[in-house]
This record gives C-alpha cells, structure tokens and sequence, in this order.
C-alpha cells in the first residue's frame, strides 16, 4: 500500500502485479484500477505589471489575500527563504488542521503547512527550486532589494502576498507520480485550503481518468478554487493540459521587462535579445562572427561537438534546439573556445525571447533577427560582431504577448468548452530560489528568473486569493467568472494581444484574454456554477454513470439526470461547432453590482456566423439578481468552408461604461 484516499476519491494506491488486480476486480465494491502515469512540472515586476500596488487598489481591498489559505502542489518548498517571511501575517485561520513536516521554527504563519508524498520519512524540502519559485509567486511576502545577478532589481512578492502557504510535494527532480499528486490533493482539501496552485500537467485523457481533474472537482465541491498550468507544448494545436471546466487553466504571457543584450554587426546593424548574464567586461570592439552550421548542417545548434568549425575567439551564431537546455547549448560553444554567443530561434519559436542565466557572454534573439544575422554571415567574407549589454529593460509595448510554448487549444478532451481560460505572466519571471543557478559553478542566488506556463498559474493562484480575501462568498465558478470576462484582449500599445509571430493572437492562445486583477475585482456580472452543474454536462460528454461517479463522488444515472451539450453550461464562454442548422443556448448572469444596473450588448460577429441575442439588454433592481438571456448562431451564406474556425465575442456594457462583460466565442464551421 502506498496510499490511502479518503476526501478527492475513495481508494487507494498500490503496488500490485497484473494478476492481482485481476483477483480484486472480483471483490464487491471494485469500480476501476489502471496503472498509474508519470506527470511533468510545467517576481519583483509582474504584480505591478498586473497592476498590483501598495496601499491602492485590489491589494488594499482584498488586504493582500489575508486570511486566505493557498495551496501549492510542488517540488516542495524552502523554509527559511525571506520570501516566506511572517512579517505582517495573522495566525492561521482556525479552520486550518494542516501539519508541518519540517523540524524546528520552520513553519511560521505565512508558511502554515508543509507535507512530503514523495518520501514520507524526509522533510518537504525542494532540491529543485521550482516548488519555492511557484509558492513565492503566488503568495511570497515582500522582500525589497530582489534581484538575480544584479538584474530585475526591486521589491518582490507575490501576487497575493500576505496569503498563508500550504505546501505538498508530490514531485521529485524530475517528475511527480499521479499517485503523490492525488495524496496532495486528498490531504489539501481535507486540512483547509482555499485555492489550489498546480504547475502539473500530462496530455489530455477523459476527465475519469486523470486524477487532477477528479481530485479538483472535490476541491470545488468544498468551495476551493482550483488553478492550473495549460502546458508548455505550444504553439501546437490541440496540446492543452487541464482542459476541464471546473479548473481555471492558465497559458502564459510576457511581460513588459527584457533583461537586454544586443548584438551589434560590422555593417551597424542591431537586434535586441535577452540574457540574464550581463557581464560589464564584454569588450565593445567587433569580433569575428561565425555560423555555428558553417561546415556541418547538424552542428548548426551547438550541440554535440564543434570541433569541425573554428570557433575559438568568436561570436558563434547557434541555433535553439528542443533537446537541450539554451544554458548547455552556450556551455559546448564556451568549451570550445568560442567568445559569446547569439542564439536564434527556430521559425516555429518567432519573437519569443528569454532571460537566461548563460555562462558565457550571451544574446537570445528572434527568428527573424536571426535571419538577418545570417544573410549578413553570407554577405561578407570578414563578418564581425559584438554584444552590448544593456541590463533590466521597463516598457515593452508589446506586452502582454503569448509566449511560442504555451500550450494551446482547441480542448481536446472536451471541444465544447473553450481552453486555455486565460494567459498570465510566465515569461522571464524572478521569485523565489534556493538552488545553484548555475550547476557548473555553483552559483547561488536567493532569487532566479525562469518561464513557463509553471509561473502563470501560480499568478492566478494568487489573483484567486485576492477575490476569495475580497469576496469571500464568491463560488469558484464566479471567481473564474471575474477573472475571465473583465480579462485585457490589448496590449500595453492597445493593439491587439499578439503571438510569437507578432500576429494578433487567436482564442486558442490567449482564451479569454489577458488577466486584469482591478477589473476583476469589480466585474459587475458574473456566471456561476454548482457542482451539480457539470453532472448533466459530464453525461452530455458520453460518460459512463460509473465515469461520472467517479468523478463526482456520488452515485450518477444518467439517464435520470439527463444530459446537455457542453455549450449549454454556464461558462462564461463559448466553443461551438456550427453547420447549417441555428443552435441556441442559454445563460444565466449574477449582478454583483449595487442594485438598479442596467446594461446594453454589443456583438463582434464571428466571420460568416450572426450572433442574436435574446433579450439584448438586461435591467437589475438588486443585487444578486439573476437573469436568463438566450444566444442564437446562426452561419451566414457566404461563410468560409467547411473545417474553419472563426471567433469573435459578446459583451454586456453598463450605461457607466465602467467596464464589458466579455464572454469570447470560437466557432467551428462544419
């Protein structure tokens, strides 16, 4: 036996040989068994990048989170980081019944709980660094003079930063076993948590049988909100991790600091990459450039060996490799002499840049300068080149913009209920750390900037906490209501979100849009879901009423219960397929506004296909008032063939014009 659940499912984990599961299949009470599956791990600037500050705003609203108890499924934690300070932190509410694991004065009121279902005879510490990096980012205490290396300088914190912590490590170094993660979660629902943050994934799987969202539907059943990483597979189609409803699932966004180094070309040309080295020696006189693919096609990534190509005292041009580490690829070219290096992206990857720690004087830059640095090698028989470093960068106009590796849709697993949710920062994101830097030197520093999709979940976690501290009857459902329909679709120019190929992002990279914690905290109407809800949807899914038990804890018929198609939930979204036959849904809106509010619609009618609503203005005499409208798509003639999706949305707008209700809408013509 190696666990034993009692609050997210009823059961148990085990190992046992094929033919002893086939003898327990014939013992009353057995519902199912499957071999279990190996899952992957998936800030000074980003909360006033989200509009966060102190003393104004949803931060003095919500009181920082306070009171509120987030739970983070991780690597585990470092205890004693300064990030996880109690300065400013009340006891523990008195609902907590969590255990501390550490020995000592460890735990704290800001660290309150810290558990092991990786060994349980060791104490939660992360050998790893990512579980302190996405703690701190949800709720990490303010920590001022913040920085990695000199660089992202500033005070740091979480996005809710007097929060309490709740720790469960259900992953080693390199990968976390469903059968830990599912412990996590069965202990985190039963001790207290309010919110759940995890930056865990695997591929799509019907939801009876993946234990995240199992173990999250209970969670939402006990009124905890449950945020989660969409992936890092991107920007392949149809890759999402989390797809389920009731999990608010996160891609990943820039924000508006580069940490900059720029490569200079003898023919004066610029281009701007990153680098989290900066070193202040590099010397601004022209070097000789090398292509790194010169004399051997596969050397072009640096790896491997470059002893086919003199690189000794160069600036080697590499191209971005998926099977090694950007900082590896920088070692091999350091190993054989080369002087710096520029690293390009792959086309695939466009303008997406990162900071990263190189041990050698570095610049990662797009696809496109990449080209261009290429065509210049070409041109010449003399190329030369230099990096000027630039340091910590502020004002990026085209912030928010999604990221090349954040996973997108359309949701595979459910094609009715449109993924991601929403995008939030996890591009270059400093927080917590306790581990070398760099493992060839041993390098520590007390904070490290890293990306994925790992960070922008925790960003939410931390958001939800805001709106739970602040509206402390709100449901899950209606908390990821308000952060999805007040979400931002400009950027920092106010022109549209763009992906990596600096081309206006689609639904399926950026959801909703991009997090907006102010308007969230005041979204004036919200769509609400009981857990009762998703059983009909879960049937309209073809679900067995043994899957559907398995998932709600609770005897199902589906035949009495009755189904619906997936657009007929709640969700403050829609994902339609849509031929030649009109189809109608309904929703149901809450005003969390004061009473007497009256709002107007206003359409974007997704190409080929005329959106109607019925009614199309909706009038509230009190507060918490629902009211019933209907949405009728309709294809028009002169759509688009056949196997195309359009988008477009609809919003509800106060007289005030304070703020839209957005619910965005994707359309497959079939």
């Amino acid at each position: 036996m190696i666990y034993s659940y009692h609050h997210v499912i009823h059961g148990f984990a085990a190992r046992l040989s094929a033919e002893e599961v086939k003898e327990m299949e014939k013992m009353d009470g057995f519902v199912s068994a499957r071999p279990a599956r190996v899952y992957n791990l998936h800030t000074t600037h980003s909360p006033s990048f989200l509009g966060l500050h102190q003393n104004l705003g949803v931060w003095l609203g919500s009181n920082y989170g306070k009171g509120v108890i987030i739970g983070v499924l991780d690597s585990g934690i470092t205890p004693n980081h300064p990030s996880f300070n109690e300065e400013g932190m009340p006891p523990p509410p008195a609902k907590w019944k969590g255990k501390c694991e550490f020995k000592g004065m460890a735990c704290n009121n800001k660290l309150i709980g810290a558990r092991n279902f990786v060994d349980d005879d060791l104490p939660p510490f992360d050998y790893d660094g990512h579980g302190t990096h996405t703690s701190s980012t949800a709720a990490g205490n303010f920590v001022s003079s913040a920085n990695c290396f000199g660089q992202a300088n500033g005070t740091a914190s979480g996005t809710a930063p007097l929060a309490h912590l709740a720790i469960y490590k259900v992953c080693g170094v390199f990968e976390c076993y469903e059968s830990s993660i599912l412990a996590g979660m069965d202990a985190a629902v039963e001790e207290g948590v309010d919110i759940l943050s995890l930056s865990i994934g695997g591929p799509s799987h019907p939801f009876h049988s993946d234990i995240i969202p199992i173990g999250a539907f209970r969670a939402i059943q006990k009124g905890i909100f449950v945020s989660c990483s969409a992936g890092n597979y991107g920007p392949n189609k149809t890759m999402l991790s989390n797809e389920a409803p009731w999990i608010l699932t996160v891609g990943a966004s820039t924000i508006d600091r580069n940490i900059r180094s720029t490569a200079i070309l003898g023919n004066k040309e610029k281009y701007d990459g990153e680098s989290l080295f900066q070193p202040n020696d590099f010397p601004s006189t022209l070097l000789p450039l090398i292509y790194a693919g010169v004399n051997n096609p596969n050397s072009a990534s640096c790896v491997g060996s470059l002893n086919t190509t003199n690189v000794k005292g160069k600036v080697v041009l590499c191209e971005r490799s998926e099977s090694i580490d950007p900082v590896d690829q920088g070692q091999i070219v350091k190993n054989a002499g080369g002087a710096a290096m520029i690293l390009m992206n792959q086309e695939i990857e466009g303008y997406s840049t990162f900071a990263n720690a190189h041990v050698l004087p570095a610049t990662h830059v797009s696809y496109a300068a990449g080209v261009n640095i290429k065509e210049y090698i070409n041109s010449t028989s003399n190329p030369m080149a230099t990096l000027l470093f630039k340091g910590t960068v502020i004002g990026i106009k085209t912030a928010p913009m999604v990221t090349c590796f954040s996973s997108r849709g359309p949701n595979y697993a459910s094609p009715g209920i449109l993924k991601p949710d929403i995008i939030g920062p996890g591009v270059s994101i400093l927080a917590a750390w306790d581990v070398p830097v760099d493992n060839k030197t041993r390098t520590r520093s007390t904070f490290n900037v890293i990306s994925g999709t790992s960070m922008s979940c925790p960003h939410l976690a931390g958001i939800g906490a805001l709106l739970k501290s602040a509206h402390p009857d709100w449901s899950p459902a209606a908390i990821k209501s308000a952060i999805m329909t007040t979400a931002d679709l400009v950027n920092l120019n106010q022109n549209p979100i763009v992906d990596e190929r600096m081309l206006p992002a689609n639904i399926f990279a950026t959801g909703s849009g991009h997090v907006n914690p102010s308007k969230a905290n005041d979204p004036g109407l919200i769509y609400d879901i009981k857990p009762e809800d998703y059983i009909p949807y879960l049937c309209g899914l073809n679900y067995t009423d043994q899957e559907v038990g398995l998932i709600t804890r609770r005897k199902v018929k589906c035949a009495e219960v009755g189904s619906i198609r997936e657009a007929e939930l709640n969700y403050p979204s829609f994902a339609i397929a849509l031929g030649s036959t009109d189809q109608t849904y309904t929703r149901t809106v809450t005003n969390v506004e004061p009473a007497n509010s009256f709002y107007g619609s206003f359409i974007v009618h997704p190409p080929g296909v005329t959106v109607t609503l019925d009614p199309d203005t909706l009038e509230f005499s009190r507060t918490n008032q629902k009211m019933t409208y209907k949405v009728t798509f309709r294809r028009c003639r002169s759509a688009s063939p056949k196997k195309t999706y359009v988008e477009g949305f609809l919003a509800w707008i106060p007289v005030n014009s304070k703020y839209a209700v957005k619910s965005p809408i994707s359309v497959n013509l079939v």
